[in-house]
């Protein structure tokens, strides 16, 4: 049985946005072309929707912080947009207050129609190719997405890249979570499986250091109430966590709860970091599902990915891809209601 399919809204051009639900699992997920972006997010005995995003398709390129998309080629932050890759130096978009390349730059791969290539009741396949010198980067590269929904409350998200010429990759799922449908997440309790975090710069790029978590308001390897760690040391994350030095086989590294709710949420992934973002820059002049206001803190990601500026620091896992090379990247997201 195939996914229900619908126009979602139009670009510019007039070229169509559809939308397709997913049902599975206990969950029902609403993904829309633009962005690869997942647009609704539900669970079964739970009203509110587990993710921010916007009722129209409008709001999204007017007023989205990448709200449930596929930021890309390389998403996150290089610094000053530069790196040196066989031997050349490139220079990106600095699309980020221009002194910063972010998510891939300013028409990224999280801001373009996909493809849909496959679809079935549970699951949607999409495809786009970001062409050789957009942004700067080197090489055609083509990214497919698919989204899955499995027994037990688990979206599966798988990314797949593939080049024509060496470049840098590295996708990541941008969904902002609220698993009590409150304004403010920071109700939440969070924990994180990683002995090190990177610390950043005044421009959020990261140092170099790899700092141990220990001693700091960044020791999330345990339950803890992200009110209270960031109230206590006056702090609004925006930050890699270190879970291994290289991509590993898919393993929990973090989890999070409403005691609101009783909903929580785990995170499984094949990535060696993940970025805890607590939208504390939020600020959307426009309502979204369901009439929400969101305002700073009113959802948290969880990014599984390459870590930032990997390129430009020894030591860092690699973010570069080679022709004949498949950068896969798996990470599942699963949901319970107690």
């Amino acid at each position: 049985m195939s996914a229900e399919t619908e126009i979602f809204g139009r670009l510019p051009s007039g070229e169509p946005v559809h939308r397709v639900t997913l049902r599975g699992g206990g969950l029902t997920a609403k993904v829309i072309t633009w962005g690869s972006v997942i647009q609704d997010l539900r669970l079964e005995g739970h009203a509110p929707p587990l993710v921010l995003g916007f009722e129209d398709f409008d709001s999204y390129p007017a007023h989205s912080a990448y709200f449930g998309a596929t930021p890309g080629r390389n998403a996150n932050r290089i610094g000053g947009g530069r790196f040196t890759l066989d031997g050349k130096a490139y220079q990106l978009e600095l699309n980020e207050n221009g002194v910063t390349h972010l998510h891939g730059g300013s028409d990224n791969i999280g801001k373009r129609n996909w493809t849909t290539v496959a679809r079935t009741e549970d699951s949607v396949t999409l495809r786009i190719t970001d062409p050789d010198g957009r942004a700067g980067y080197p090489g055609n590269c083509t990214v497919t997405c698919t989204y899955r929904l499995k027994p037990g409350g688990v979206l599966n998200v798988v990314y797949e890249s593939e080049t024509d010429a060496p470049t840098l990759a590295n996708v990541c799922q941008h969904s902002y979570f609220n698993l009590d449908g409150g304004e403010d997440a920071r109700g939440h309790d969070i924990m994180i499986a990683a002995d090190h975090y990177l610390p950043t710069d005044e421009r959020l790029i990261p140092t170099g250091e790899i700092r141990p978590v220990a001693g700091t308001a960044f020791d999330l390897r345990e339950m803890t109430s992200l009110r209270r760690q960031m109230e206590g040391e006056k702090i609004a994350y925006d930050h890699n966590f270190c879970l291994s030095p290289e991509r590993a086989q898919k393993r929990s590294v973090a989890l999070a709860r409403s005691i609101n709710s009783g909903v929580s949420l785990e995170v499984l992934t094949t990535e060696p970091g993940v970025q805890l973002y607590t939208g504390g820059k939020l600020k959307v002049p426009v309502p979204g599902l369901g009439g929400r206001r969101y305002g700073p803190f009113a959802g948290f990601c969880l990014e599984t990915q390459v870590w930032p500026d990997a390129v430009n620091h020894d030591g860092f896992p690699t973010a570069v891809l080679r022709p004949g090379e498949t950068l896969r990247q798996e990470t599942d997201y699963v949901f319970a209601k107690n």
